[in-house]
């Protein structure tokens, strides 16, 4: 996985205002087509559990690389473990880079 590349398009696709913040708006979403969720690794077990079993449901990846930390950086704010980009040229390009 190309992780400084994911990152950085992360941070595009947020100034880019195809990502979607916060477990309540995130676990609405998720039956949308086209959509790719972010999940931190240090996260809590609680939404952990609730966010599995929705993406499972929808069929919808979840990309559990990251920290807290450093998906917070990429985007550009503080504290923030979940998060899902909604663009079908990013998530191609999330699963390109995934693949690699």
């Amino acid at each position: 996985m190309k992780r400084q590349e994911t990152l950085n398009l992360l941070g595009l696709a947020m100034r880019a205002r195809k990502v979607i913040l916060g477990p309540d708006f995130v676990l609405k979403q998720l039956q949308e087509p086209n959509s790719l969720v972010f999940l931190a690794s240090d996260c809590g077990e609680n939404i952990r559990k609730k966010v599995a079993s929705k993406a499972t449901t929808h069929k919808r990846t979840v990309i559990t690389e990251f920290t807290t930390d450093e998906l917070s950086a990429a985007i550009g704010k503080q504290n923030r473990n979940l998060m899902m980009v909604q663009d079908k040229g990013f998530v191609e390009k999330f699963i390109e880079y995934m693949n690699s």
